[in-house]
């Protein structure tokens, strides 16, 4: 018996089958863009971790810097006594996030409790209850984080009742909509008038949150006229917006964050995945004044802000700084979409593909004309992928998009192998079609 198939029966006894597995194997060790499995079999990493990895899989400045902090002291609690590389990252984040504005810095353990804690401090600075977030996307899996999402399977079904006081609006999903940008963006922002006079009254609003670029609700890019708006919304009637940067931030799209296309500046905005090369740490950052909305004792947690974490986000940061990794993100996205765009003219199952930087997706459709989402296939592509060495994983509303979230340290010979083997997943499945 293989090892990874004597683990797999020991997980099924011991472990609940809710945290699902993409890759039915088990990793023994990692480095950069490759993964090796305890049977000794090499993946090509098209996943990062979902999004985690941007610096990749145990990069050596990380390393080392764990190795010299846990020396040191491992966790003393920020609540308890204060440690230096706390005020270093505040200090690094308040720096780079978009804005020129005095910012302030908190942080935690993961996404769902960095949106959590942002939408906390909304409320306590404006004094107000409403969030408002949009279809498809994606903020957590905890109450109020999972009330702001918009999937029912796998993440919303029978959970209820859900956190109040939350509400959706549409987001502009270019490819399904039959108008061109301008009117889509139009009429979805105007609906935000109709809403204000039909649901909720503008002055009950705390926050807008949305995703810059959807992760989970399948790489959908937004134009730069549709974020703009949402920012001149949120001015006129005092409404704070929140950038969910959760999975474009650090690089992933060709900026160290995404906000950075579309130049708007948010009030609040949350950061996790790949802050700290895998390590449990998020951030919130924000407007000084917003940030100090609540007293002492009124944010914070046990394990929040963590020193380990600190010091390998430092390190993450330096290196996307010093090794150039955002001008890599948007070779490696040139690379992708330039294949993904050959793919298209080839099968007609590709019904759109797109990207911002090294955030790249493929939507899978039964044909071009009718554009059916084709979550069938999608799943079928995605398992023959992972069986044939490249670990990648599906997104989307309808579960029928394919997204690559490789490390932005992978090879170009690592990326061309991978999308080789990619391609030659498409054939089967196309020839299985056409037979």
């Amino acid at each position: 018996m293989k090892k990874s198939e004597e683990l797999l029966k020991r997980k099924e006894i011991n472990v609940p089958r809710g945290p699902f597995n993409t890759v039915l194997n088990f990793v023994d060790h990692a480095k950069g863009s490759s993964m090796t499995d305890v049977d000794g079999k090499e993946y090509i990493d098209f996943a990062g971790a979902i999004g985690t990895l941007n610096v990749g899989h145990c990069p050596p400045r990380v390393v080392e810097a764990l190795k010299n902090q846990i020396e040191k002291y491992i966790h003393p609690c920020f609540h308890v006594m204060m440690y230096e590389p706390y005020i270093q990252l505040a200090e690094k984040l308040n720096e780079i996030t978009p804005g020129d504005h005095h910012k302030k810095t908190f942080f935690l353990n993961s996404g769902a409790e960095a949106v959590e804690n942002a939408v906390k401090i909304a409320r306590k600075f404006t004094g107000r209850k409403a969030i408002i977030s949009f279809e498809r996307g994606f903020h957590g899996r905890t109450l109020l984080a999972m009330s702001l999402t918009s999937k029912v399977k796998p993440y919303k079904f029978e959970f209820g009742p859900f956190a109040p006081e939350t509400y959706k609006m549409p987001y502009p999903y270019y490819y399904r909509d039959d108008r061109n940008i301008e009117e889509t963006d139009s009429a979805i922002l105007k609906k935000f008038e109709d809403f204000f006079l039909g649901e909720v009254p503008p002055e009950e609003i705390a926050a807008i949150i949305f995703e810059p670029v959807q992760g989970e609700g399948g790489f959908v890019i937004p134009s730069k006229t549709f974020v703009k708006g949402l920012r001149q919304i949120c001015d006129k009637y005092n409404i704070l917006l929140i950038a969910d940067e959760i999975q474009t931030g650090f690089g992933r799209t060709g900026k160290m964050f995404a906000m950075e296309h579309f130049d708007v500046v948010p009030d609040l905005m949350t950061m996790s995945k790949s802050i700290a090369a895998g390590l449990p740490i998020s951030a919130v950052t924000g407007r000084a004044e917003i940030m100090d909305a609540p007293a002492p004792g009124e944010i914070g947690g046990t394990y929040g802000g963590s020193p380990l974490g600190c010091v390998a986000a430092l390190e993450v940061i330096s290196m996307i700084e010093e090794e150039n990794l955002l001008t890599r993100a948007n070779v490696i996205g040139e690379i992708i979409l330039q294949t993904f765009t050959k793919w298209k003219t080839q099968y007609d199952f590709i019904g759109d593909v797109r990207g911002l930087g090294a955030m790249c997706a493929l939507e899978i459709v039964k044909d071009k004309k009718s554009k059916t989402p084709d979550s069938d296939r999608a799943k079928k592509i995605i398992a023959l992928c992972n069986q044939n060495g490249v670990a990648i994983m599906g997104a989307g509303l309808y579960s029928n998009v394919i997204r690559i979230l490789s490390p932005l340290v992978i090879t170009d010979e690592q990326l061309l192998q991978g999308l080789k083997i990619m391609e030659e997943q498409l054939n089967k499945i196309s020839e299985t079609v056409s037979t």
